[in-house]
């Protein structure tokens, strides 16, 4: 799908990737709902854009209530809705699971999986509308392969990998297309957004050079051009994905050790 002239929500739009994925997809003569439940860093967004093709929306994608509210916003303000990219998401505290209390447990699935639910139920009618149109529902490294500490964040991507293949099937021969991204590493401050400290890492850990937001944006333009079903962002996450497939054990092993230092002892 070209990118010119096309209406794009991004939810997460206040920072990281959703941000990068903004300012890109404007500077592509797009126009873009940015969505975000953190007022402060979605009007950065808006002040880095500078650009009347942008609007802003204050979203908490876990309640349906304003999801639903969000697509009359996004046709006053922009005539229609042409794609959609399901960016928001947090993680979980770096706790084994035994550890991980209820409340992490459900702010994590209602963020990455029914917030994403939430989305594709309330915006495909009008997407199917459209002489062309396209979902990307972002994944993780973490929802193919699994990360120690992390293990309801990788179960809530999986899902979320899974939930967008199952709709590639049921929107074939339809006029909309459909991607999943699994990024890896990323310089963002999801931590921070998931309301969590970062552990701190020892020397190994801080080997891993993650890729910037902005590289990660191009990855999911192309993804949406092509309309390629799967996309990887990075060289871990291209490189895990064939590690896993070739030997899951050994891969399981080998990123336990890496996590050890990030874990409670």
């Amino acid at each position: 799908m070209k990118i010119h002239g096309k209406v794009f929500v991004v939810t997460g739009g206040g920072s990281g990737i959703g941000r990068a994925l903004s300012l890109a997809l404007l500077q592509r003569g797009a126009r873009v709902a940015a969505v975000d439940v953190n007022t402060t860093t979605l009007a950065e967004t808006a002040q880095l854009a500078s650009s009347a093709a942008l609007s802003t929306h204050i979203v908490d994608i876990s309640n349906k209530a304003q999801v639903e509210a969000l697509l009359p916003q996004v046709v006053e303000k922009h005539g229609t809705v042409d794609g959609l990219v399901n960016n928001a998401g947090i993680i979980q505290p770096f706790v084994k699971l035994a550890d991980l209390d209820y409340p992490s447990i459900e702010r994590v699935l209602n963020i990455n999986l029914y917030g994403t639910i939430y989305m594709l139920k309330t915006f495909l009618p009008a997407l199917l509308k459209r002489p062309e149109a396209h979902v990307v529902n972002i994944s993780s490294m973490g929802g193919f392969f699994p990360f120690p500490g992390q293990t309801l964040y990788g179960a809530s991507k999986a899902a979320v990998k899974i939930l967008t293949e199952g709709l590639y099937a049921e929107l074939i021969g339809t006029n909309v297309g459909v991607s999943v991204v699994f990024p890896g590493a990323i310089a963002t401050n999801i931590s921070q957004n998931s309301g969590l400290a970062m552990p701190e890492t020892d020397a190994e850990s801080a080997r891993i050079k993650p890729t910037s937001p902005e590289v990660a944006a191009q990855t999911i333009i192309t993804a949406i051009e092509k309309n390629k079903l799967q996309a990887y962002i990075g060289r871990d996450a291209a490189m895990m994905n064939i590690f896993y497939k070739l030997n899951p054990r050994g891969a399981i092993h080998f990123i336990t050790k890496q996590m050890e230092s990030l874990l409670p002892k």
